[in-house]
């Protein structure tokens, strides 16, 4: 499968939507598999497109990338509509589905292509990345360091037809990747945990 880089005018004017009114997010969160889920099911989205993003070559395929030498970030690039959902919603999906401390990978996933980030794709991004980065911290529900790194984004490249709405195409093999590499409960723990701090 021939894969092409892909500029958020490009992304957005190629899915059929009117580019003025979209914008894009793009995030890593180790495995892209488990990122798309919770973004697709948000009323104000409109795709969720699993890819690479992040390297230094051109075109990556899934093999060169597995391999941690390419300088890509498995990731996820969302299409939204910001007067449905606001960016902060995003970040705070974002947040919810990852162990922001670990600065090896994800769960079991372990190798630079598994490691978080937040890509942004102007200065009002950053800022609000950099804001929610800094509120997390100040939560306390994370003993160690928050390791996800706010980095300007570069070209993004869709992966493979078959990683695409993973979770809908193989559903049992997705849930028991998501079970046994330890992120469902991770995050049904933490969920528990920062709910509780703000209510108090």
């Amino acid at each position: 499968m021939e894969t092409k880089s892909v500029t958020g005018v490009e992304l957005i004017m190629n899915n059929g939507y009117e580019k003025d009114n979209l914008k894009l997010a793009t995030f890593a969160g180790g495995c892209f598999w488990c990122m798309v889920q919770p973004f697709k099911e948000l009323d104000g989205v409109h795709k969720v497109i699993a890819g690479y993003t992040g390297g230094h070559i051109e075109n990556p395929t899934y093999e060169q990338v597995c391999t941690g030498n390419t300088g890509h970030y498995e990731a996820v690039q969302i299409s939204y509509d910001p007067e449905k959902v606001q960016y902060e919603k995003l970040l705070d999906i974002f947040w919810g589905q990852i162990d922001p401390t670990d600065p090896e990978g994800q769960f079991f996933d372990k190798g630079s292509q598994y490691q978080t980030a937040i890509f942004y794709h102007d200065d009002e991004q950053r800022k609000l990345a950099e804001e929610s980065k800094r509120s997390l911290e100040r939560e306390g529900v994370f003993g160690n360091t928050i390791a996800t790194q706010i980095i300007k984004a570069s070209e993004f490249y869709p992966a493979e037809e078959y990683h695409q709405d993973y979770y809908l195409k193989n559903p049992e093999h997705y849930n028991r990747y998501k079970i046994g590499s330890g992120r469902a409960a991770f995050i049904e723990t933490t969920c528990r945990i920062r709910e509780s701090k703000r209510e108090n």
